[in-house]
């Protein structure tokens, strides 16, 4: 499975949006958005689970992958 940046910039080349569209979307900040694309779950900053989830519904995929691409297990972050 791919890593959590890997899979979002996916995704959104995928659907076309943008880290701003993705913000709008989900109430998550657009620099943290750019980061976890950018960087994954591993850079200076770390999604939360709620993060995650949110994530995981904005842009339609299962949150058991979403989860396993920011190398988590369900409960894990903080």
């Amino acid at each position: 499975m791919a890593d959590l940046s890997q899979l979002l910039q996916r995704t959104m080349r995928r659907r076309r949006l943008t880290a701003q569209a993705l913000a709008e979307r989900t109430g998550i900040r657009t620099p943290r958005i750019r980061v976890f694309a950018q960087d994954g779950a591993n850079g200076p900053v770390h999604p939360t689970e709620a993060e995650l989830a949110e994530l995981a519904v904005a842009l339609a995929l299962p949150l058991p992958d979403v989860l396993e691409a920011a190398g988590t297990a369900a409960g894990a972050l903080s």
